[in-house]
């Protein structure tokens, strides 16, 4: 692993790699500063800041719940591939196990932004957060299905190589959400589509 002062040394190189003085002015700080963006938008590298995902037994306020939740939102990351923003809103739902347990609601989002935060393609990202979601569940009485879908604005599409706008759609499906159309169809009728 390579100290702070060793990636500050290889930042001023690559500035002098693409024809720039890292002594400028306005790039003396540059350095320190991508360090410290690094440290934020990498963050899902770092164990210590994986959310806590909290749950609730299902009937524990005397309602039990085993109709699909969605919850959707925006997400933001960085592309493997070329170190690029891609970014988009997301769609998740869930059906809960009646002898199981909820998610509290935040929790998607910010198990979103964990797994976001981190050199991605969004193939995997969308795999990344049921999986973390399905753990928190637990496997004694896990949920009948999850679902999650993204649509995602690539700017290694749209800033270099085609330059062409548009969206990709990913998805990842399990349980009823996968071996059910009707099931699948219903969680698609919440998608609000532009």
């Amino acid at each position: 692993m390579i100290t702070e002062e060793q990636a500050k040394k290889d930042i001023k190189e690559l500035l002098e790699f693409i024809g720039e003085d890292p002594e400028r002015v306005g790039l003396q700080e540059t350095p320190d500063r991508m360090i410290r963006m690094f440290r934020e938008i990498f963050r899902g590298y770092d164990p210590f800041q994986k959310p806590h995902i909290t749950t609730f037994p299902n009937g524990q306020d005397g309602i039990v719940y085993d109709n699909m939740v969605v919850d959707n939102g925006t997400f933001y990351s960085l592309c493997e591939h070329h170190c690029r923003t891609f970014f988009g809103e997301y769609w998740f739902a869930y059906l809960p196990n009646p002898k199981g347990r909820i998610l509290g609601l935040s929790k998607i989002g910010r198990v979103v932004d964990y797994c976001s935060a981190r050199l991605q393609v969004q193939e995997r990202l969308v795999q990344d957060v049921v999986q973390m979601l399905t753990e928190a569940l637990g496997d004694e009485y896990p949920p009948f299905g999850m679902a999650m879908m993204m649509k995602g604005r690539h700017m290694c599409k749209e800033g270099r190589g085609p330059r062409k706008t548009g969206m990709m759609t990913s998805t990842y499906l399990t349980g009823a959400f996968r071996n059910s159309a009707e099931v699948r169809q219903e969680f698609l009728s919440y998608i609000d589509v532009k």
